[in-house]
């Protein structure tokens, strides 16, 4: 199997980085100053589950040929369409395309540029950041991905899946093929919907928000409306899911935060968008009451607009 994945950096960097170690055929598409980087000092990887630093195979979008088997794509939700641009010379007639976006809005979109029968669903759980010098450092202990077909994919998809698990399980990450991928996603944007739109309007960890008088019941009613909508969807969360969910959302002390809150404090651009507005538009849609969701896009998109003209955060 052949894999190309879209970008060397914190997830598709690590996750395309331990797949080398694990002997798969990976292929990273990447701009040329990335490309020259690589080129030089390797794919750094420094984590507490073990370092490394690995030669590796590049390509720029205007090389790219539709030699791959599978496409794997990291990008940030609001990178997505130039994504699509990207691999667009890499998608064979037979080639699949892996998202590991957060949310669920990335599925329509690869549907229409490449159809249903080759869009696989996927979800990672990684804390990882690019350092300015291309180091790609994991944060955590935590390291690992979901994948699945979704129904009328191609029917070799279960055999590259399995593949790609042989690959991770070989470097000691966990990969799990899943039987119901959607229903994972929809898990995952759940939490992340609820805690994004909490620590990014409070600008606060869950434990400094759960300190607050009201904290708690604001954080519980972000979450009740974002399983309302999951619900509604037909994909009520799990009942362990929910209570691995509550256990990050509710844990007293805790100095978890979204990464979208880590933007924020970077003053960089952020998914409001692709997460936050989504689970609102589906709220509304659904007949939801969202208001706090709406009053955490609001103040995202205010954010956005001060930083497009180059205010503070």
């Amino acid at each position: 199997m052949k894999i190309l994945i879209l970008g060397a950096g914190a997830v598709g960097g690590y996750f395309g980085g331990r797949l080398v170690q694990g002997g798969a055929d990976v292929t990273f598409l990447v701009r040329p100053t990335r490309a020259k980087k690589l080129a030089q000092a390797g794919l750094v990887i420094r984590s507490p589950l073990g370092d490394a630093q690995l030669q590796v195979r590049t390509v720029l979008q205007e090389a790219v040929r539709p030699d791959y088997d599978l496409v794997m794509l990291s990008c940030k939700a609001y990178d997505l369409d130039a994504s699509i641009s990207a691999i667009d010379g890499a998608m064979g007639p037979d080639t699949l395309v892996l998202p590991l976006l957060n949310g669920m809005a990335q599925l329509a979109r690869l549907e229409q540029a490449y159809g249903k029968v080759r869009v696989l669903g996927g979800t990672c759980y990684i804390a990882s950041t690019l350092d300015a010098d291309g180091v790609i450092r994991h944060l955590s202990q935590f390291q690992g991905t979901s994948c699945g077909p979704r129904a009328g994919n191609h029917a070799h998809a279960g055999g590259l899946l399995q593949e790609l698990a042989q690959a991770y399980a070989r470097a000691s990450v966990e990969c799990k093929i899943s039987e119901d991928i959607e229903q994972d996603m929809w898990e995952k944007f759940v939490l992340l919907a609820s805690l994004a739109s909490m620590t990014c309007l409070m600008r606060a960890s869950v434990g400094e928000i759960l300190a607050a008088a009201d904290g708690e019941a604001l954080m519980r009613e972000a979450l009740s409306i974002c399983v309302a909508v999951a619900v509604a969807a037909g994909h009520a969360p799990s009942a362990e899911s929910l209570k691995r969910t509550q256990s990050m959302l509710f844990a007293r002390g805790s100095a978890f935060t979204a990464s979208m809150l880590r933007d924020i404090e970077a003053g960089g651009r952020v998914e409001a968008d692709h997460i936050v507005g989504d689970m609102l538009r589906r709220a509304r849609a659904a007949g939801v009451d969202a208001r706090l969701l709406a009053t955490a896009y609001g103040h995202l998109q205010a954010y956005e607009a001060r930083r497009l003209r180059g205010a503070a955060a």
